[in-house]
């Protein structure tokens, strides 16, 4: 159904061929991730290209048609009329695909079609979380943070992770006030905010918990977690980006931490990580039934701490939190 929906919308643009080059998006139309080099063109029906060492599993596993690859000096010869490339396309692979450059152009059919998640989709995301909330309960926080994240994503690994949907991060004490902070080789203090995520068939989940131990640093969370439940508490099909965004970032300004929630208040994933929508009050949209999106309000105090509590939601009349792990976790240093 979606790679009728794909081409459909491909015919409405006016376009008469694809070249899709994304593992991820090659993934979403034909159910195979190229371990390798592999690109799959649209035409009236999507066929994946893979070489010789993708080939026996893609012949297994791919839900389209497989041929072998050819090189990319002879894929001008597969393509005809108006060309589209996904935006993310190199240049120089561009340039091999016509001898016409004027005949290519860019599409977001993908990102478009990827916003919201099919029945099947939802089970990978479940499952992936499902995983990520186990393993946090086996974190072990008794040396350095980067043994932290480790030990994390072992965990997640061996309960059937591909591998982590992103660089875990275990930041503690004054590095818990860089929301990206690099995990490092300092021994784990409080507080500490542990971001991870598992992949399942490729499926990525996002988590955020921070673990606290005094009266200020519960002040705050406290203050994260009202602004989270705001922002959550309007998620609907038909609510704007901004609304939400603005649900979270008011809590927190009416306590005078305006200033110190620094990012966005959540983005859709899927097979990446981070996914169209972005919900924030600077970027124009609404929510659509399906959508999986985080809730992820944070404050960060330069010199002192930071604070930020993440969780799943599926979109819908009555939005669902996927995630269903204790907002406060106990922890032993």
């Amino acid at each position: 159904m979606k790679n009728e929906e794909i081409i459909n919308q491909l015919k409405d643009e006016n376009i008469d061929s694809m070249f899709v080059y994304s593992p991820e998006n090659i993934k979403y139309i034909s159910g195979f991730y190229p371990s390798s080099f592999a690109y799959l063109i649209i035409q009236d029906e999507p066929i994946l290209y893979v070489n010789s060492i993708d080939k026996e599993s893609a012949e297994e596993n791919a839900l389209i048609e497989t041929r072998d690859i050819v090189k990319l000096s002879e894929v001008k010869e597969l393509l005809n009329g108006v060309i589209a490339v996904e935006s993310s396309l190199e240049f120089d692979l561009v340039k091999r695909l016509s001898d016409d450059i004027s005949s290519i152009r860019t599409s977001n059919v993908f990102v478009d079609k990827r916003k919201t998640k099919t029945k099947e989709e939802m089970t990978n995301i479940k499952n992936s979380i499902g995983i990520a909330e186990n393993a946090i309960k086996e974190i072990d926080f008794s040396s350095t943070e980067k043994y932290a994240a480790a030990s994390l994503e072992f965990d997640m690994t061996i309960n059937g992770s591909i591998k982590p949907a992103f660089d875990t991060i275990v930041a503690s004490g004054k590095r818990s006030s860089s929301p990206h902070s690099e995990t490092s080789m300092n021994r784990v203090e409080t507080p500490i905010v542990v971001d991870w995520g598992a992949k399942y068939d490729y499926y990525c989940s996002d988590i955020t918990r921070t673990f606290i131990d005094s009266e200020r640093q519960e002040e705050i969370w406290n203050i994260v977690l009202e602004a989270q439940k705001a922002a959550i508490n309007t998620i609907s099909p038909g609510v704007s980006y901004a609304e939400v965004d603005n649900a979270a970032r008011d809590v927190i300004s009416e306590y005078g931490y305006g200033e110190y929630f620094i990012h966005s208040t959540g983005h859709g994933f899927g097979l990446d990580i981070h996914e169209d929508p972005v919900i924030s009050n600077k970027v124009e949209g609404i929510l659509e039934e399906n959508m999986v999106i985080t809730a992820e309000p944070g404050i960060y105090i330069p010199g002192e701490f930071g604070v930020r509590i993440e969780d799943d939601i599926l979109v819908k009349k009555n939005s669902q939190v996927l995630t269903s792990l204790d907002k406060k976790l106990d922890f032993t240093l």
